[in-house]
């Protein structure tokens, strides 16, 4: 295993995050062709007269922009003191998974109980590669 593996699932979900992304002006296109919004409606934000349909991509962006960093840096961490692993990897993945999972359920149907599963799930998951990174710490160290 190559250490640059840790690096993949990284790449995908900023990929990830910039499809989100792009959700935003076209939820917002789409409400202001049909009248439903108007540019001042996002003058400082999101006004409460955009339709939840039209802000969601944009409170999904933001959940991507939020705890997701802490995944980042971890993973690069891991990478710079060669602490990658076959397990960070994997767990590395599962983040990714778990986190795309959380915004489809937010994009789709939204129910909460689900996003709350794939949620607190992604978040054990990310605790767990800070500890693996604190062990490695430790023990290089030692």
């Amino acid at each position: 295993m190559h250490s640059s593996e840790i690096l993949y699932p990284i790449l995908a979900l900023a990929a990830w995050t910039g499809l989100v992304l792009l959700l935003i002006p076209v939820a917002r296109f789409r409400a202001g062709f049909r009248r439903e919004v108007r540019a001042d409606d996002f003058k400082f934000g999101e006004s409460a007269s955009v339709p939840p349909r039209v802000s969601l991509p944009n409170r999904n962006y933001m959940n991507l922009l939020e705890a997701p960093m802490l995944f980042y840096v971890v993973c690069v961490l891991l990478f710079v003191i060669s602490g990658v692993t076959p397990t960070a990897v994997v767990l590395a993945w599962s983040y990714v998974a778990l986190r795309i999972v959380h915004s489809l359920i937010h994009l789709t149907y939204n129910r909460v109980q689900h996003r709350l599963v794939a949620f607190a799930i992604s978040n054990a998951v990310l605790a767990a590669l800070w500890v693996g990174a604190g062990v490695h710490i430790t023990h290089a160290g030692a």
